[in-house]
């Protein structure tokens, strides 16, 4: 396959094994097992190619739907940019929490007689959370996840045009902003279309009245439809997949459009939007994944 960088816009040849693995990076000491994720993966990755070939055939069935589901909760669990996404929520909280604890004078002032909520508003100090608490707590509810993803509404996307097959990334999942604001899991605030090979995506609506809910594997809220999309179509969700990449694009095609498609789309990212609202003495913190104007 080909990569190229939204950084720099450099492209060349490579192997999956080249450039999508961290070292270590499934390993986890928040977790009582540091490798807990292994267990998934190792039902996920020898079954993910028969999916495939499942979901072309439309014979979907509850191993199919399983691994998908699976592969899906792994990346929104332990990707690189779900470690930055979900860290600026816990950074929030932290600081909401101190300002509340220091109007109750619970929190001394500093040697020059400021408060904690000054040093705050100044700058001079913050908090930093460490990526991987939040990858802790989302390989924690990753079997939830694969519960709800399974038992929601899919569309199965074919893609038929042959000089634009679907692009992927190092972050494989492209977002679609909803006006779903109060949902505790972000990963399921948005839907979602993940391209799965160059002729097949999926597009994903989390049910997300099921948080909460005992998981249940035999999938039976699970409902799809198939879909042809248009070339148009073919170009909005390969941009979508540009913009939601951290910086690595693959493709399997070299076509000489592809540069100028990167270059155009490479300025964005997802991040997390933060609002604070005082609210009865502390504060409603709502945070939300946006597809934003980004430059590195």
């Amino acid at each position: 396959m080909y990569a190229i960088r939204k950084s720099d816009l450099n492209s060349f040849p490579c192997k999956s094994q080249d450039v999508c693995r961290l070292e270590d990076g499934n390993t986890n000491t928040y977790l009582i097992n540091s490798r807990e994720i292994e267990k998934i993966l190792c039902i996920i990755e020898p079954k993910y190619n028969a999916s495939l070939a499942t979901l072309r055939s439309n014979n979907i069935d509850k191993e199919c739907i399983c691994v998908i589901a699976g592969f899906v909760a792994c990346v929104t669990s332990c990707a690189p940019t779900v470690m930055r996404l979900h860290s600026p929520g816990i950074q929030s909280i932290l600081e909401s929490s101190a300002i509340v604890l220091d109007k109750q004078g619970l929190l001394p002032t500093a040697p020059d007689s400021k408060s904690l909520t000054e040093l705050l508003e100044e700058g001079m100090i913050d908090f930093k959370v460490d990526p991987k608490y939040p990858q802790a707590h989302a390989i924690n509810s990753i079997i939830e996840r694969v519960s709800i993803l399974g038992n929601s509404k899919w569309e199965i996307l074919h893609n038929s045009i042959p000089d634009s097959p679907f692009f992927t990334s190092d972050y494989p999942i492209a977002i679609e902003t909803t006006d779903r604001r109060r949902v505790m899991n972000l990963a399921l605030q948005n839907n979602m279309i993940v391209p799965l090979a160059p002729d097949i995506a999926v597009r994903i609506f989390p049910d997300t009245s099921l948080s909460g809910a005992a998981p249940d594997f035999s999938f039976p809220k699970f409902t799809y439809r198939r879909q042809t999309p248009s070339h148009s179509k073919v170009v909005e969700i390969n941009r979508l997949i540009v913009r939601c990449a951290e910086d690595m694009v693959f493709y399997r095609d070299k076509y000489d459009w592809i540069d100028k498609f990167v270059a155009k789309n490479r300025h964005y990212r997802i991040e997390t939007v933060t609002k604070r609202v005082p609210d009865a003495g502390g504060f409603f913190i709502f945070s939300q994944h946006q597809i934003v104007s980004y430059r590195g």
